[in-house]
């Protein structure tokens, strides 16, 4: 059985127990569920900051760590499965409260008391999931300290409409290989961001998402809403005329011509593998 490395967890030396009988390994074990404790953290190929970016988790996600290692933590992201390394002192073992709400705005700053005036303490990135204590005036106190603005939260349960009118809202962020915030982000994770905040799971990868999500259709019958795939790349249609995708020409997310795109990527060697409907 071939398993697919970004969401194995698996090592010759180490395992999830989950996975015996499937995998080879020194050692089996049972993983400890820990909380992201920062706005949002990178998932390293390897252990180390200049390691390869495979994704980011996000605050108020949980994490399984199989193994630690010179303060770094190996393990799987809860949300999609994803597998790889990043800073244990990312990470609480206090799971504290479950989470109530989600960030809705791009980015919402996590203060010290109800002041808008006073350094925030971190800054939290959209689909980042934090538990409400309490409301106080435009702020709401969080359980484990620091006050969010309540009209940046929307209660877990409650989604947006339309994935594209979120992801036009990314328009201008910057591309990064591996990111899912606005400080910078892929194309598979624009796709993967903007459906959550619809209530739509979606994998990480642009691969994993063209195999998963969503029914073929042709492409004279795009819509709004449609996915559009390539090798290694994915858009929305944004309409009849324009995609919208975070893409490493324009190097940010961006609206572009549906046939112009057609016709640069193919100039480059590919050709649109697939365009699917979501249900």
């Amino acid at each position: 059985m071939t398993l697919d490395r970004r969401l194995t967890p698996a090592r010759p030396d180490v395992a999830a127990a989950h996975l015996k009988g499937k995998v080879e390994a020194l050692r089996f074990v049972e993983g400890e569920r820990r909380r992201v404790a920062v706005g949002h953290v990178g998932i390293r190929r390897a252990p180390g900051p200049d390691a390869m970016l495979e994704t980011e988790a996000l605050h108020g996600e949980e994490f399984v760590v199989y193994d630690e290692l010179e303060g770094w933590s190996w393990g799987q992201l809860e949300t999609d499965g994803y597998v790889g390394y990043l800073p244990s002192a990312a990470l609480t073992a206090e799971l504290g409260a479950s989470p109530t709400h989600r960030v809705s705005a791009l980015r919402t700053l996590l203060f010290p008391q109800t002041s808008i005036k006073v350094p925030p303490l971190d800054a939290l990135s959209m689909n980042a999931v934090v538990s409400v204590a309490a409301e106080e005036g435009k702020f709401v106190a969080l359980h484990g300290g620091g006050y969010a603005i309540a009209a940046h939260l929307r209660p877990l349960g409650v989604y947006e409409a339309d994935p594209v009118a979120v992801a036009e809202r990314f328009v201008g962020a910057p591309y990064l290989w591996g990111g899912r915030t606005s400080l910078g982000l892929d194309c598979s994770a624009l796709v993967q961001t903007a459906l959550a905040s619809c209530g739509i799971a979606a994998p990480r990868d642009s691969d994993m998402q063209e195999a998963a999500l969503g029914s073929a259709l042709a492409l004279e019958e795009a819509q709004r809403g449609d996915l559009i795939f390539w090798k290694g790349h994915v858009a929305f249609v944004r309409n009849a005329d324009t995609i919208l995708h975070a893409n490493a020409h324009a190097m940010a997310v961006a609206v572009e011509g549906l046939r112009n795109a057609i016709a640069r990527i193919r100039d480059a060697g590919d050709e649109v593998t697939s365009v699917k409907r979501l249900a």
